[in-house]
């Protein structure tokens, strides 16, 4: 059976502020939706939500323990970020040996 594509992309996942900090969470290990969502002005529904884009996304696993579910980060999906932002980074190096080069010959 062919692998099914995720429905959200990492880009997407991550755009929103909301979801940064709940994979900052998710990084110090495993936690249930209630113990997330005390750390968001805003419903566990809504919380829900963007854990399910995230996990939709493949950047967060769910497992249920009892009657409750936990949630933990998977950072693979974020290499594919990484490598597009390397192609970048390139031009980020050009600009700042630019300004060096500036800065220094102002000082002389």
């Amino acid at each position: 059976m062919p692998e099914t594509l995720p429905k959200h992309d990492v880009f997407q996942a991550i755009a929103d502020p909301t979801r940064r900090k709940l994979l900052l969470l998710l990084d110090e290990g495993e936690m249930p939706v209630t113990a997330l969502s005390g750390h968001f002005p805003m419903s566990r529904t809504a919380v829900s939500k963007h854990l399910r884009i995230l996990a939709d996304a493949g950047l967060v696993k769910e497992r249920k323990v009892g009657r409750e579910t936990r949630y933990r980060m998977d950072p693979d999906p974020l290499l594919e970020l990484k490598r597009w932002l390397n192609y970048f980074e390139r031009y980020w190096e050009n600009k700042l040996a630019a300004l060096q080069r500036y800065v220094e010959s102002d000082e002389a």
